[in-house]
């Protein structure tokens, strides 16, 4: 039994770690046309330094027009300029030309150069900015992306309270544009967002462009989760994710959302709690990089309001749990914590409770593990006794299935054999299952300590000590799993077995099975799993020292066992004749 449910572990973790080998993330997916815009454009003339092109032309959902003659400005600003957006956790950058966000900067998150990561990409020429507004009149839509819009401030610094930043634009043609974004201290992660466009007295009901998100867009090689940027979307009680190759075959989604829009492995970009329905469209975008095979690989997206934008909420954040959940609890939904999400959250929770007093996240999960593994201290050692006892009764078990071997399985009498096993247990006082059930029952902690490993953005640059300053990749020199082998080799030695020479020779074969899957796994992940093979090994000495050396039966004649049974059997039918 011991042998199938160290099997079981063994294929599922295979199956956890295999599926990132067997289906890598998918292949750059050149950038296509949408559904629903015009036809293409070439990307403005102004460039930047360090931006790249799209590999292929790219449509106006993604790139700017090129710039036309504007009428004359009634509104507006005299020139380009940057309009600096100040909490503690965001440095903002608006731009007076189509009073777009330019740069939206996380101040306690760093990118792979080390510095503050920026949800803005900026390698792409060209490309749209968030809050680019498009309507069906191409004219109109190309004076939105280039006037110079009149900010009502200069800078603002949102410190506490409700700050309002608007951008206004008229001109000699009619057109009347006004953008207000709202930010609240408690919340520097969202952004609100009301538009208002009317030309000649109409009102129009522009999309809300964000264009390509997200971050820089090069994914990391990993041995765990860690999806390329994606869309999803929280409808009817449930989160739909779509892998980049799929988006061509689902570019628009409509209906109401509770949230929608591009994430990654640690990152959000979304609109949110919005109560009217959405129409929203999607599109790959990829750019070449020089050095890099993959490139770098983004979602552009859109949406359109069933009314012009009032009091939208805008997401660009970390999937930081507390973070979400005091936006909208369904919001953390956008973490995925996968099937074992009711015992990942509290798991998450108490990870965060102990670094609020260590102080260091590789600690704490070191703590955590002695904690869970108090907890399961019952169970283990109960799994450990009752395979004791089956080692003991093996060579009993052995004979009376040599007895039997040459018997067909379709042979009646084969069925002794299970009658002989099974009063031998009775005789012995074991119960073949009560070895491998309570190591199931540890299963679901493990699997759900490893999804919450893989995801929490906690750990992300999390520094432990030495050489391990990042707990949410592999371990750079590779220590920490050759050491998480070594202790799994010495606890599988030292667990009783009841397998025969050549399966337990074989299951030798783990330790080194085990080590080469958790190679490119994140370090937070190898320290919980050595730790348990640490305090596994222990609990197995003490509870060897607890129930004394194995103590292995001779096998006696069936005839023996028939009349020890049957006379015990005689002794307990006078007895209650005597009674």
């Amino acid at each position: 039994m011991e042998k199938r449910v160290l099997l079981a572990v063994a294929l599922s973790f295979i199956v956890l770690y295999g599926y990132q080998a067997l289906f890598p993330p998918p292949k750059p997916t050149p950038v296509g046309t949408s559904s629903t815009s015009a036809p293409s454009a070439p990307p403005s003339a102004a460039e930047q330094p360090g931006e790249s092109k799209p590999q292929q032309s790219a449509t106006p959902s993604m790139v700017e027009a090129p710039a036309a003659p504007q009428p004359a400005a009634l509104v507006g600003d005299s020139a380009e300029r940057d309009i600096v957006v100040e909490n503690p956790a965001v440095h903002a950058v608006f731009t007076t030309r189509g009073a777009v966000l330019k740069s939206w900067t996380l101040k306690r998150y760093k990118d792979t150069a080390g510095a503050p990561l920026d949800l803005v990409p900026q390698i792409i020429k060209g490309a749209l900015k968030p809050f680019s507004l498009m309507t069906e009149d191409g004219p109109i839509s190309t004076t939105m992306r280039t006037a110079l819009f009149k900010p009502s401030v200069d800078s603002l610094n949102v410190s506490s309270g409700t700050s309002t930043l608007s951008f206004e634009y008229r001109d000699a043609a009619g057109l009347s544009v006004r953008k207000d974004f709202t930010f609240q201290a408690d919340q520097p992660y969202i952004v609100g967002f009301t538009a208002n466009v009317t030309h000649n007295g109409t009102a129009l009901n522009p999309t809300v462009h964000w264009g390509p998100a997200l971050g820089n867009g090069i994914v990391e090689r990993s041995g765990t989760y860690n999806p390329p940027p994606q869309p999803l979307f929280f409808k009817d009680g449930s989160v739909t994710r779509l892998k980049p190759n799929k988006i061509q075959g689902h570019p628009v989604e409509e209906g109401t959302f509770g949230f929608a829009g591009v994430d990654d492995h640690y990152f959000l970009t979304a609109s949110v709690e919005s109560t009217q329905p959405q129409h929203i469209e999607y599109l790959p975008v990829s750019v070449p990089i020089e050095g890099s095979q993959t490139g770098a690989n983004f979602v552009s997206w859109s949406t359109r309001f069933a009314s012009p934008p009032a009091g939208a909420r805008y997401f660009a954040g970390p999937k930081d749990f507390d973070v979400l959940v005091a936006i909208d609890r369904n919001l953390v939904r956008a973490i995925d914590f996968g099937m074992f999400s009711w015992l990942v959250v509290p798991l998450l929770r108490a990870l965060k409770w102990i670094n609020g007093y260590l102080g260091n996240y590789g600690w704490s999960i070191i703590a955590l593990t002695v904690l869970i593994n108090l907890v399961m201290f019952p169970l283990r050692h109960k799994s450990v006794v009752s395979m004791r006892k089956m080692q003991d009764i093996q060579p009993e078990v052995k004979a009376i299935q040599d007895r039997y071997s040459k018997l067909k399985m379709s042979d009646p009498a084969r069925q002794k054999m299970n009658v002989e096993l099974m009063n031998l247990y009775r005789e012995r006082g074991v119960n073949p299952a009560s070895g491998c059930v309570p190591m199931l029952l540890t299963l679901p902690v493990l699997f759900a300590f490893y999804a919450m490993l893989s995801v929490a953005i906690e750990l992300r640059g999390a520094p432990f000590v030495g050489w391990i300053k990042d707990l949410s990749v592999h371990d750079p020199l590779y220590v920490t799993p050759i050491i998480m082998g070594l202790t799994m080799l010495v606890q599988q030695k030292m667990t009783p077995s009841s397998a025969d020479p050549v399966q337990q020779k074989m299951m030798m074969f783990m330790p080194l099975v085990f080590t080469s899957m958790f190679v490119l796994a994140p370090s937070g992940l190898v320290l919980y799993w050595t730790v348990s093979n640490l305090w596994a090994i222990g609990q197995q000495a003490l509870t060897n020292r607890l129930i004394g050396p194995s103590t292995q039966r001779v096998a006696r004649p069936a005839a023996e066992r028939r009349v020890k049974s049957a006379g015990a059997g005689r002794t307990e039918q006078a007895a209650k004749e005597r009674k």
